[in-house]
């Protein structure tokens, strides 16, 4: 039996790459609970996404994040609609298979702020010995910023000299995200983060899986570089919460 991380890798080739439904009863517990939108519960509901893979489908992989049983993917799919859709995966590893899968999914926007990508940036975890100062640093600044709106202390959590945007709709640095918090504001969109529901953290990325509103209820998922002490990264996705879902298991 390998690692979680080796154990996600592995199921997503046969299952995403290969395209091979019978990988399913390999790789996928008899109990798999699907979060996700895209499939109802259980192995016959990852088996018929699977099946149902449109001729050229593809998945771009960027940054893997292994903490104990959690395994997170960021990275592109490329077929599952018109448009390349940017996504966080997460799984739960169970005695060697897939037991839980949460996901977030929005299209890829060409032209951002920054004119940074919504993926691009480093992709290798360092700082291993960090991970957990680093989880407790973007824990806090979740709890006092995110959710306490005390935007007062933010320069305690984030660099004033760098801090690389990948928010299509936020310049760099504090000053543009500050302009793009604004503009959001005028919009009607305030920020407002409610529950934090998860903190899966490996070296210097820490992901942030939260629950809230932003002009209407959504799922935010925010990946954290940290160096130096500080958050000196950003990448999210932000997903409305759907009406329905084909399983009762809740997004979160």
């Amino acid at each position: 039996m390998g690692t979680p991380k080796e154990t996600v890798l592995g199921a997503a080739k046969e299952l995403f790459a290969d395209k091979d439904p019978s990988a399913v009863d390999r790789w996928v517990a008899s109990d798999y609970k699907q979060h996700s939108a895209l499939a109802p519960d259980g192995q016959e509901g990852i088996r018929g996404l699977v099946q149902g893979l449109p001729e050229g489908f593809s998945y771009e992989g960027v940054r893997v994040i292994a903490d104990g049983d959690l395994v997170a993917l960021h990275g592109i799919y490329h077929g599952f609609g018109p448009d390349p859709l940017v996504a966080f995966d997460l799984f739960r590893v169970e005695d060697g298979k897939l037991a839980e899968h949460w996901d977030a999914l929005v299209p890829v926007v060409k032209d951002t702020a920054s004119g940074r990508s919504q993926t691009d940036g480093p992709t290798q975890v360092t700082d291993l010995d960090k991970t957990e100062a680093n989880r407790a640093l973007v824990t806090e600044f979740a709890e006092k910023v995110l959710k306490g709106a005390d935007y007062s202390v933010l320069t305690d959590y984030i660099s004033t000299e760098q801090y690389d945007q990948h928010n299509p709709e936020a310049a760099d640095g504090l000053d543009g995200f500050g302009a793009a918090a604004a503009a959001w504001g005028e919009q009607g969109k305030n920020l407002a983060y409610r529950t934090i529901h998860k903190v899966v953290a490996e070296g210097d990325f820490v992901l942030l899986q939260a629950e809230g509103e932003f002009g209407e209820p959504v799922a935010f998922w925010d990946l954290f570089r940290v160096s130096g002490g500080k958050i000196v990264e950003h990448w999210d996705v932000v997903l409305p919460i759907p009406a329905e879902l084909p399983h009762g298991n809740g997004l979160f």
